[in-house]
C-alpha cells in the first residue's frame, strides 16, 4: 500500500495546525485506505483543498483548517512515545456535515491529546463532500470500515491491542462512529484485500456533540439508522444542552444504550454550543476531554499492560 503525498499546501496548513507536543510523535505516517480508487469513485476534477476562507467561523479564536473535495480518503496514523503507549489506538473521524472535514479542529489537534495519554491517534480524512443519490454517510461509513480493518491488521507493527481499537467522533464524525458502532462486521463494499476480511468493529465508542443521530423533523424517538443491540461497545458522550444540532442526539441513544444494557457514560453541561473540539474557553464543555481521560483509564484502556 503506498503512502500518500499530500499537496504542499495542505501539508503545510496541518503540520502548522498541530501542537508542538503532536510533532514529538514517534510516527506520522499516511496512508491510502484504497489501492486505486475508492470504491464507486471515478477521478475527481475538483482539487482537495483547504476551503476556508478569510471570513470562516474561527473557533476559541483560532482558524478551522476545512478539507474539501476529499476523493481519495486516507488514513494518518499518529503513535504515541513508546514509554507511554498504552497500547490503546482510537480512529479519529472529524465533523463538516459530511461536506467538509474539519482536519484540525477534530482531527490533529484530537491525535495529539490522544497521544499525549498514551493512545495511538489514527485520523480518518473521508470522502466528502456527499454523493449524489446515495445516503449523506454511505462513502464515509465504507471509509470508516476500511479503516478500522487496516488498524487491525496493522496492530502489531503499530504496536497495538487488536482488542482496544476504539472511535471517537465530532458532529457527523458522531454519527459516522455511532453507525460503525451499530452495524456488524459485514462489509459494505466488494472485498479488496486482506484487510476487509478483518473484524471491523470498534472496542469502544466516544461521541462528542453527535448530530444525525435523530431525525431532524422528530426529536421523540432515535433514528432508525441506527440499531443498538447487547453486541455495541462501551460508549462515552458529551454534549451541551444549547447545541443547536439538538442534545436529544446524545439523550436518545443514551436511552438506546441502557435498553440493551451497554455500559454507557454521559455528561450533559449547560452551554457550550458545537464544534468547539479540544479548544479551551470558558465553557466547562470544553473540558471534556478530562473527563474523556477518566473514562478512558477506568476501562483500562490506558493502562500500558495492554501494549503488544
Amino acid at each position: 500500500m503506498k503512502a500518500l503525498v499530500l499537496c504542499p499546501v495542505i501539508l503545510v496548513c496541518l503540520l502548522l495546525a498541530l501542537p508542538t507536543h503532536a510533532l514529538a510523535a514517534e510516527s506520522f505516517k499516511v496512508i491510502n485506505l484504497w489501492p486505486v480508487l475508492a470504491p464507486g469513485e471515478k477521478e475527481s476534477p475538483n482539487e482537495e483543498r483547504n476551503i476556508t476562507t478569510p471570513t470562516g467561523r474561527p473557533v476559541a479564536g483560532k482558524p478551522v483548517i476545512r478539507i474539501g473535495h476529499i476523493s481519495k480518503p486516507t488514513i494518518t496514523v499518529y503513535r504515541p512515545p513508546s514509554d507511554k503507549n498504552s497500547g490503546t489506538a482510537v480512529l479519529v473521524c472529524p465533523g463538516g456535515g459530511y461536506n467538509i472535514v474539519a482536519a484540525d479542529l477534530e482531527g490533529q489537534e484530537v491525535c495529539a491529546w490522544l497521544n499525549s495519554i498514551g493512545v495511538t491517534g489514527v485520523l480518518l480524512k473521508y470522502r466528502v463532500p456527499r454523493h449524489e443519490g446515495l445516503e449523506k454517510h454511505t462513502a464515509p461509513f465504507q471509509d470508516a470500515q476500511r479503516a478500522m480493518g487496516l488498524i487491525r491488521q496493522h496492530a502489531s507493527e503499530w504496536d497495538v491491542n487488536p482488542k482496544r481499537i476504539g472511535i471517537m467522533g465530532f458532529s457527523a464524525g458522531g454519527h459516522l462512529a455511532a453507525t460503525l458502532s451499530t452495524s456488524t462486521a459485514e462489509r459494505t463494499y466488494p472485498t479488496v484485500d486482506a484487510a476487509d476480511a478483518v473484524n471491523c468493529h470498534p472496542n469502544f465508542a466516544l461521541l462528542v456533540y453527535p448530530a444525525y443521530l435523530t431525525p431532524t423533523n422528530d426529536l421523540t424517538k432515535l433514528s432508525s439508522e441506527f440499531k443498538v443491540t447487547t453486541n455495541h461497545p462501551p460508549t462515552f458522550m458529551a454534549m451541551a444542552q444549547d447545541d443547536p444540532v439538538h442534545v436529544e442526539n446524545v439523550l436518545l441513544y443514551s436511552l438506546a444504550l441502557k435498553q440493551a444494557k451497554v455500559p454507557f457514560e454521559l455528561h450533559v453541561y449547560p452551554t457550550g454550543g458545537h464544534g468547539y473540539g479540544l479548544r479551551k474557553t470558558e465553557k466547562a464543555v470544553t473540558t471534556w476531554n478530562d473527563r474523556a481521560t477518566e473514562w478512558l483509564r477506568s476501562l483500562g484502556l490506558l493502562s500500558q499492560h495492554g501494549a503488544r
